[in-house]
Order: structure tokens, then C-alpha cells, then sequence
């Protein structure tokens, strides 16, 4: 097989080697379904969560430690590999799977370099594996496979978690909902999210029990909270005088719930997460809440709505699984792409890393950082609902809240333990890039990125990071297959 052209070399040496000191974060291209709203705890839950902090070490163990077995996956064949001056681990190497263990990964040919463990890499790799018999190799700076996605049980309580945050799978592509089946079995699951608003819960997204609690209303049917929202609602005219769409996020929630709801919820929830109001945001950021005129309290309301039986960790082992896939974990791709010999290469990671040797503007994101905590003693549960989201900057005692949200893992598919865990939330600058800032001047910026990718050979930039936007994970699936679709409609499908 011939040596692919290694899509760095039409550039000049000075610019190469900047690219290589350039740091890179390969993360999941599916996405955690984060829910925008978030309430302030009482002084008690304070004083719990001090206690239970001070108490507790932290425990992540290493993604190769814990990958979960799974039924008929063949997870001890998967072909993961660490190579030493990628900066193995002792640990990595002792649970990765049988490989064969002196043959340099770099010396082989693929057909395909993937760049990234997620949802879009892997769904790439394993359809060329099993769709046309192609091999890939997968390059993961993680020491871990499934991006964002990847989940473990915690040494402690026996729970499985989810190291990035809480994933809710729910679709409404047949396509999509027909591809997982095969690599699990689902347990039927709707999400439900509570916040806590001026000390009440209250279901989120809004509905008729949200709007009872936080104005003593007594609103009992449809008709009465369409009327009721009709009498809340903010509408916006152009010069003409005709209503016109919401510029920003700011007018979506105001022309969707009215000035009191967006004050006490989507105003202090956005500041929290995006560190701006909703006035400097996209309208596409507040766009994806709904609103219920109903008693509905699911956050969506996909028909397929569902979580996997045996965690996320054990499909990315199952989709993995084939011979005809390598991957390379603790491996930065600037560090090893020229030592790669493939055919075609897909990107998932940022695509300002990809080409920062140009020396422009990073992209703007959203970071997360989750504090873990342990409670002893707990047969039951923290907090009423596996995600209790937290708004407002203060709590009724005027203490400050600077978190968004608690996830209390427990609760997902019925865990059982003496003890719980949970994590809380709170958005940042800096770190992993998660959620990219939609405003004008990143569109702009991001335009810039999006006309280099456009002319680089032999390259495919795939999924959130990689095209600035933002994807559910089924969204990010659905991409993937589309992609794969495109890029083989006229290559032979394998036979045997």
C-alpha cells in the first residue's frame, strides 16, 4: 500500500515543528447532554457538602484499569496499544488488551489514520472495518478510548460514572437508534431534571408544575399555561414594525417565557456557564431549551430514549473490537503524524490546534471541572433526581452558589449501594474545550479555520471540535455515518 502524503509536508520545516509544541485535546465529539439550568442549594445541602468533601479522597482510576466487560464483545481482543515514547503507562500496558506487543505501530500501513477515540472516530473506524475490510489506526491522547463518553465503575461505592459529565442518550434517527443496537442492550430511560429556584424544586424545562410553584399559580390544563405564557411573553418588532426572530439568546428566552422566568432562571444560569448573558450569545444557545405548556417534565422527548445496559465504556469496546482496528492511547498526533502512512486522515480534535502554526486567534470555549464526593452511610439518595441543576448565584440564605449543577449517578439504571456519589459541576475558562462560545466574533474566527480545512489534502475534519458546533451524541453518530456514506459511495464493500 502506498505511503499517504503527510498532509504537514508542503509545509516548511519552522512552521512543523511549532505545530508540534502546539497542545492538542482530543475529546468526544458526541457530546455529554449538559441541561442549562441550574438553582442555589440551602445551607444544609452547604454544610453536607462541605463535610462530605473534607472527607473524601478523589479516585479516577485509569481508563484501561476499568473498562468494563461486556457480553459477546471480545473486549480482550481489541488491538490497544501504548507505544513507550508516546508516554505509556505501566498500569495501561498491564490492561491493555493482548496485542502484539513488539511490532512498532508505525511501521504498518493503514488505510485510514483517525485522530480521536470518540463517538465520530470510532463509528468511522469500525464501518470501514466491517463495511469495506479497511483498516485504521486510531491516535487518542487519552489514556483512555470513547472520548467524553467514557464511564467506569467507582472503586469506592461500586457506582458507575461518568468521568466528563452525565450522557443521556435520546434520538429521533431510526438510522441512529438501528446502529447502537448492536453494540448494547439499552434500558429504556426518559430524563427527568430538577432545579432548585429560590429554595423550591422545580421541574426544568418549564412546565405547568414550574410555573405553580415559583408564582402560587394554579394553572390545570393547556389552554390556561398557553394563556398564561401568551401574558409573560416579550415580543420584538423590526423598523417596520413587523415582529421579527430573536438576535440573541436573550430575546429567544424573553419571547419564550417573559422577563420574570428568564430573571430568576435562564439569566443567572447562562452567566454561570458561558461566564456572559445571554444579550452576548447566539440565539442558538437558549434555543435548545423547550418550554411545555403541559405537565411534562421529560427534558426530551425523542422517541428513543435510553441508556446502555453495561455503560458507554463497553460499546466503544465492542466497536473497537475488530482486528482490522488499532489504537494508540496516551499518543499526541502532533507528536507522531510523521510516522504515519495511510491513505486518508479524519480530525476530531480542535481545529485551531490543527493549525495554530498560523499563529491566529484561539477559538473561544467553555471548560468543566466536576468535584467528586462520597457520602457513607447512604442506602438512598443526595438529592431527589440524578441531576438537580442550580441557577441562581445565591441560595435563600444569600451564600454563594458558583456551580451549575450536582449529577448523582446512583439514580441512573437503579444502581444500589450503601454508600453515594456525586458531582458537582461548575463551567470555566480554560481546560478541555467542551462547549464551543457561539457570538459573532468565534462564527467569525471560526470562518477563517473552516476555509484552511477546506483546502487541506487528503484530510477530513470531523465532529464538534473539529467543525465548532455543537452535537448531541446521536447528532455526532448520525454525522459520522453521513460522513462514512459520502467518502465510500463508490468504493466496493468488503466480502466474506
Amino acid at each position: 500500500m502506498p505511503a499517504i502524503r503527510n498532509p504537514f509536508s508542503s509545509r516548511d520545516s519552522a512552521l512543523n515543528d511549532r505545530r508540534l509544541r502546539g497542545p492538542v485535546l482530543l475529546l468526544l465529539i458526541g457530546t455529554c447532554i449538559f441541561a442549562y439550568l441550574s438553582p442555589p442549594v440551602s445551607s444544609e445541602d452547604n454544610t453536607d457538602l462541605i463535610r462530605a468533601t473534607s472527607s473524601t479522597k478523589s479516585k479516577h482510576p485509569p481508563a484501561q484499569v476499568v473498562l468494563p466487560k461486556i457480553e459477546g464483545a471480545a473486549s480482550s481482543k481489541m488491538n490497544v496499544q501504548t507505544p513507550k515514547e508516546a508516554g505509556s503507562t505501566a498500569a495501561t500496558d498491564k490492561k491493555s488488551a493482548p496485542t502484539e506487543k513488539d511490532e512498532d505501530p508505525f511501521s504498518k500501513e493503514y488505510d485510514n489514520c483517525i485522530v480521536g477515540a470518540g463517538l465520530s472516530g470510532s463509528v468511522i473506524a469500525e464501518n470501514y472495518a466491517t463495511k469495506l475490510g479497511q483498516t485504521s489506526l486510531i491516535i487518542e491522547k487519552r489514556d483512555h478510548i470513547g472520548g467524553n463518553c467514557y464511564d467506569y465503575i467507582d472503586d469506592e461505592t461500586g457506582i458507575r460514572v461518568s468521568r466528563f459529565g452525565a450522557h443521556l442518550f435520546h434520538t429521533r434517527h431510526e438510522r441512529v437508534w438501528d446502529y447502537v443496537q448492536q453494540f448494547s442492550e439499552w434500558v429504556p430511560y426518559e430524563h427527568k431534571v430538577l432545579g432548585i429556584v429560590n429554595g423550591k424544586h422545580v421541574p426544568i424545562p418549564v412546565t405547568i408544575d414550574t410555573v405553580n410553584t415559583l408564582f402560587d399559580e394554579k394553572i390545570t390544563s393547556t389552554e390556561e399555561m398557553d394563556e398564561w405564557l401568551k401574558k409573560e411573553q416579550v415580543t420584538f418588532q423590526d423598523d417596520n414594525g413587523e415582529e421579527r426572530e430573536a438576535k440573541n439568546s436573550e430575546e429567544v428566552a424573553l419571547m419564550r417565557v417573559g422577563q420574570r422566568l428568564y430573571d430568576l432562571i435562564f439569566k443567572p444560569y447562562t452567566f454561570k456557564q458561558w461566564a456572559k448573558y445571554p444579550a452576548e450569545l447566539g440565539p442558538e444557545v437558549l434555543s435548545r431549551i423547550p418550554v411545555r405548556n403541559n405537565h411534562d417534565g421529560r427534558y426530551f422527548s425523542d422517541p428513543h430514549q435510553a441508556l446502555p445496559k453495561n455503560g458507554y465504556t463497553a460499546i466503544f469496546e465492542k466497536m473497537l473490537s475488530s482486528p482490522k482496528i488499532t489504537v494508540l492511547t496516551n499518543t499526541d498526533y502532533f507528536e507522531v503524524k510523521d510516522k504515519l502512512k495511510c491513505k486518508r486522515l479524519y480530525y476530531t480534535g480542535p481545529v485551531d490546534a490543527y493549525f495554530a502554526d498560523l499563529g491566529w486567534p484561539k477559538l473561544e470555549y467553555r471548560s468543566l471541572s466536576f468535584e467528586r464526593v462520597v457520602k457513607d452511610n447512604t442506602p438512598g439518595y443526595f438529592q431527589p433526581a440524578s441531576v438537580v441543576n442550580h441557577p441562581q448565584a445565591t441560595d435563600v440564605d444569600g451564600k454563594e452558589v458558583d456551580f451549575t449543577r450536582i449529577v448523582e449517578y446512583k439514580h441512573l439504571l437503579n444502581q444500589t449501594s450503601d454508600k453515594t456519589i456525586y458531582f458537582i459541576e461548575r463551567s470555566k475558562d480554560g481546560g478541555e474545550p467542551y462547549y464551543p462560545v457561539p457570538n459573532d466574533d468565534n462564527k467569525n474566527l471560526y470562518k477563517r479555520y473552516q476555509e484552511m480545512a477546506e483546502k487541506e489534502e487528503g484530510v477530513t475534519f470531523v465532529g464538534r471540535l473539529a467543525n465548532y458546533k455543537y452535537f448531541n451524541m446521536d447528532d455526532a453518530i448520525l454525522n459520522a455515518l453521513e460522513l462514512f456514506d459520502k467518502d465510500t459511495k463508490d468504493m466496493e464493500t468488503a466480502t466474506g
